[in-house]
């Protein structure tokens, strides 16, 4: 569809509902995992899977979800700019919360195990997802949440606040799957419907992030 202000503004409008079904689904199938077949969600338990359970259920539903909504956001939320971007910042900053949480979850598991810490693929990447997306926060309220940034700097860095964005999606994409596969290979499994549930769990958090991606770059254009 072409608009009076540029093209593809119903491609994308349909792309982030779908992103925004598949966000809940992935919510709902990760609740299902953790409560029915790994004993539930808990920080303070005595119970070590229970305080484990609390990482993957907000790297994704806090983190990864959060952070989708909030590049999606900016281009949904029909408001002045100034609230299209509090909502987009203010998203990003509970997703940056929720993240700490879920990282001192396993860093709490680990101590309660006496397990070595950031020893694996997922864990490296997932640290490194975390802190970039950190300083790319802080990038985008010193540079476009700033009102003395003259607007010559505000564009030279926007294209590459879009794209690092879009970057550390998929990065945080990658650092889920990596984990759930590592799960999937240390931990005993209850049989098939949970390993096709994991399954499931993944293909649903990559096409998440795939929608979230192509919605943003579609929605440029309007």
């Amino acid at each position: 569809m072409r608009s009076s202000t540029g093209l593809y503004y119903q491609p994308a409008s349909r792309l982030t509902i779908v992103a925004h079904l598949l966000g809940i689904l992935t919510i709902i199938l990760m609740l299902v995992w953790l409560l029915h077949y790994r004993g539930g969600i808990e920080y303070d338990s005595d119970n070590v899977d229970r305080v484990f359970n609390v990482h993957p259920f907000l790297m994704f539903c806090g983190f990864i979800f959060f952070a989708g909504e909030a590049m999606m956001a900016y281009k949904t939320v029909l408001s002045t700019r100034i609230i299209q971007k509090s909502v987009h910042m203010i998203l990003h900053l509970i997703a940056i919360c929720l993240g700490i949480v879920g990282i001192c979850a396993v860093f709490k598991f680990h101590d309660m195990v006496n397990s070595e810490d950031v020893y694996s693929l997922h864990s490296w990447i997932g640290l490194t997802t975390f802190c970039l997306y950190g300083l790319q926060w802080l990038f985008g309220l010193l540079t476009f949440m700033n009102p003395q940034t003259s607007q010559p700097t505000r564009a030279t860095m926007l294209p590459w606040h879009i794209c690092g964005g879009r970057a550390l999606m998929y990065m945080a994409v990658c650092a889920a799957l990596t984990g759930l596969m590592e799960k999937f290979t240390f931990q005993n499994l209850h049989g098939h419907n949970e390993s096709r549930l994991i399954n499931f769990i993944g293909l649903s958090i990559l096409l998440f992030g795939i929608s979230v991606d192509l919605s943003v770059a579609l929605a440029r254009y309007v």
